[in-house]
């Protein structure tokens, strides 16, 4: 039982009071899901899932959280753990803005590892370093912190820097373990889970799962990739495809500590806030021109370090209706390679390697609120859900209960938005409102 006296999802079975048990807290006696009515379904217990549950349940409400799988898995597992909210723009900038703070917030509630270090991106070119220098002139001193090579070289143990930058608002977690620790602290809150149960279908006010139907007055359906399987008309029409990537954690005989993640020349080409800058033109050209096979990889080469010392390594980007499962180890020999030269080592030790993958669109977030059906969706179509998922799920629930004083919509952020805005359409949300 959590503090409000309603079942919460564990692991194994347990007794609810009146004799009779229930597995994962979520069913009755006879197995089904009961008739108990929600103010608030969840879908997903993703990132963006946990951050819709966790802003409905500071409103009060009642709410329940659906996922398929035994546990937290997926996309919110299965990444670098770097929260990296100053290279967003536009709409993506003010959620990564909110999320800093949501996720400061819930490190301390609910008692997770949560490193204020900021990021490095280490330059290695000139091109690169003017991208950086330019990135500064836009955002100031806030935001970005210039160093020489001589600064670079005595606290980032890289080889061959021109110079760099620190992002001192930049955060880092244990990606194994947040997501996790997010969704206890919600049990103890008083928000139900139930794992092992599927959503096959959804209407107004209720959704069909594969223990039984459950009747909520608002359905969110944040299951990232899977939306083309729930919605597959939305997410054609928005053109959502999966995207796959290459990764994996190593040891390596690095000369100091790794202190915060690492960006490289190629992470410029792939942040918004870095690729509107006047200088990245010239950067990609050049980084395609010289190495094609890389480019072909759609390299976004980055590192970030454990507290046990590993360091993860990636990452490549494939996309598609759907991604294949046998990864070429072409990736994984290049992304080897260039750990090693990047900082100077030949001992590097693979411990694990995996696929990560997630939803992909021309856009960042598909949200789309129907306050007729009581049908909704919100989904980080890019790989920024951890930067950004909290406070975009924490915008979809203001704009669910219609209420226009979302916290990430203060003057300041607001303005701050405003310098970082993309000149790219597609750095934007899209969506509708019916």
């Amino acid at each position: 039982m959590d503090t409000a006296g309603v079942s919460v999802s564990v692991a194994g079975n347990f007794d609810k009071g009146d004799g009779s048990m229930t597995e994962s807290g979520s069913l009755d006696a006879a197995g089904q899901a009961g008739t108990a009515r929600y103010d608030v379904l969840v879908v997903g217990a993703g990132i963006v899932g946990l951050g819709v549950a966790y802003a409905a349940h500071r409103r009060g409400l009642r709410v329940l959280v659906c996922e398929r799988a035994s546990e937290v898995v997926g996309a919110s597992v299965r990444n670098f753990g770097h929260l990296c909210f100053t290279p967003q723009s536009g709409r993506a900038y003010e959620f990564a803005q909110r999320s800093r703070e949501l996720w400061r917030e819930l490190a301390r509630e609910a008692d997770f590892w949560l490193q204020e270090t900021g990021t490095w991106v280490v330059a290695r070119t000139d091109e690169e370093f003017a991208v950086l220098r330019e990135f500064a002139r836009v955002r100031g001193p806030r935001e970005v912190h210039t160093h020489t090579v001589a600064s670079i070289e005595s606290k980032v143990p890289v080889a061959e820097a021109v110079g760099g930058v620190l992002l001192p608002l930049d955060c880092q977690v244990n990606p194994r373990e947040a997501a996790s620790a997010v969704r206890a602290y919600l049990q103890r809150c008083g928000v139900e889970f139930r794992f092992r149960t599927a959503v096959g279908a959804v209407a107004s006010g209720v959704a069909h799962t594969s223990r039984g139907d459950i009747r909520a007055d608002q359905i969110v359906l944040a299951t990232n990739h899977d939306i083309d399987l729930l919605m597959p008309d939305l997410a054609q029409q928005h053109g959502v495809l999966r995207c796959g990537l290459d990764m994996m954690r190593v040891t390596m005989g690095l000369r100091a500590p790794l202190t915060a993640p690492l960006l490289t020349g190629w992470s410029l080409l792939r942040y918004s806030g870095f690729a509107d800058m006047a200088a990245t033109v010239d950067l990609r050209a050049r980084l395609h021109s010289e190495f094609p096979e890389l480019a072909q990889l759609d390299l976004n080469e980055m590192y970030t370090q454990l507290p046990d010392g590993s360091v993860i390594v990636g990452d490549t980007h494939y996309r598609g209706e759907s991604v294949a499962s046998f990864q070429r180890e072409i990736a994984f020999d290049s992304l080897l390679s260039l750990a090693r030269e990047r900082f100077d080592v030949t001992d590097v030790r693979v411990l694990e390697r995996w696929q990560g993958m997630y939803a992909s669109a021309a856009n960042e977030f598909l949200q789309d609120i129907r306050p007729d059906t009581g049908i909704h969706v919100a989904v980080v179509t890019t790989g920024i859900g951890m930067s950004c998922g909290l406070g975009f799920a924490e915008h979809t629930v203001a704009r669910i209960f219609a209420d226009s004083t979302w916290a990430g919509a203060s003057p300041v952020l607001r303005e701050a938005a405003a310098v970082t805005t993309s000149r790219h359409p597609d750095h934007e949300l899209t969506g509708s409102v019916q």
